[in-house]
């Protein structure tokens, strides 16, 4: 694993994560779907906002369970909260966030989130 940076369209959220680029999903569900995510899942102490807590603000929808964060001046989301199946807090990691990874230099596993 390494440590990567990331960051919303205008800079003003930053952030960094030690995760992996393996085990990468793209959901279909309305939400992951229409905004193009691809995720990668760290444990929620591997993830360090730099900056821009005061420029997030929160979205939640279906069972409200994950807390996605975005930018309120540019819209990107680039990370969320939640909590993994085993009960350990977790951040979601946009990787197209990611300002230090070769666009399409990673491998996603399409997951079917819309029949859940």
């Amino acid at each position: 694993m390494a440590v990567h940076k990331g960051s919303c369209h205008c800079g003003a959220v930053a952030y960094e994560v030690e995760v992996g680029l393996e085990g990468l999903i793209e959901c279909n569900c309305s939400h992951c779907y229409r905004k193009g995510f691809v995720l990668a899942f760290a444990p929620r102490a591997a993830f360090q906002l730099m900056a821009g807590e005061e420029a997030t603000t929160s979205y939640f929808f279906n069972q409200h369970k994950i807390d996605h964060r975005f930018c309120k001046t540019c819209g990107v989301q680039p990370f969320g909260y939640g909590v993994a199946p085993d009960g350990s807090e977790v951040a979601a990691i946009n990787v197209r966030t990611l300002t230090d990874v070769e666009p399409w230099g990673w491998t996603a596993k399409r997951v079917d989130g819309r029949s859940f």
